[in-house]
């Protein structure tokens, strides 16, 4: 059976103030920090055959926190959508600004193009083409991948065979485990969606 674990990275001060974070590279806050070595406390013990993650530093710095003994391999494939002229901004922003687009993104988030950013087609297509090559090469392994908010949605939206338009309605938290297995034969079940609790633990990986 192979098994993939989805973490989204810690958080950074775009998330703090719930702005639109893309291909925007801002760095771990002091809480990311935090956040990812109580993650290492949580996955501690667990054999994980391979690490991927995102090109963009706040994956990659989370990953490096949790699996700080592996080699981790990047790639621009796990990154977030490029949101274009909505990236810095909040969405009491984006509404005074764009009104009308803000919600027709909201409404159908995977059918309209941001202007400036990545057509949502091309979006999916990608991380779905990468995950398909990570769970190809690696069966009957367990595999954690560090990426962001929206690439977990579209596995998770696949997984569930959940219509696309509910994209937005399925909640990913920055620090968030997902745990996925994929048993020989049959669908696969998601074991653990959004799951923090080890964000509240006593518990803190030194470093």
């Amino acid at each position: 059976m192979t098994t993939l674990i989805l973490i989204r990275h810690g958080q950074t001060d775009h998330n703090l103030a719930k702005r639109y974070c893309g291909l925007s590279d801002p760095p771990l806050n002091h809480k990311g920090i935090e956040q990812a070595k109580r993650l290492a406390v949580r996955l501690k013990g667990l054999r994980i055959d391979k690490v991927y993650s995102s090109a963009l530093v706040r994956a990659y710095d989370t990953a490096v926190l949790i699996f700080k003994n592996k080699t981790i391999k990047k790639s621009a494939d796990l990154r977030e959508m490029d949101f274009g002229i909505f990236e810095g901004l909040t969405h009491g922003e984006i509404i005074k600004k764009r009104p009308k687009l803000y919600k027709s993104w909201i409404d159908n988030p995977l059918e309209v193009k941001i202007p400036g950013g990545e057509k949502p087609t091309q979006f999916c297509s990608r991380v779905r083409r990468y995950f398909s090559f990570i769970l190809s090469t690696h069966q009957d392994e367990t595999i954690a991948v560090v990426t962001h908010g929206g690439p977990i949605r579209v596995i998770l939206c696949d997984v569930l065979g959940c219509d696309m338009k509910m994209f937005l309605q399925i909640e990913q938290n920055v620090g968030a485990l997902n745990i996925i297995e994929y048993p020989k034969k049959l669908a696969p079940v998601v074991i653990e969606m959004n799951d923090t609790s080890h964000l509240f633990s006593k518990k803190i990986a030194s470093r």
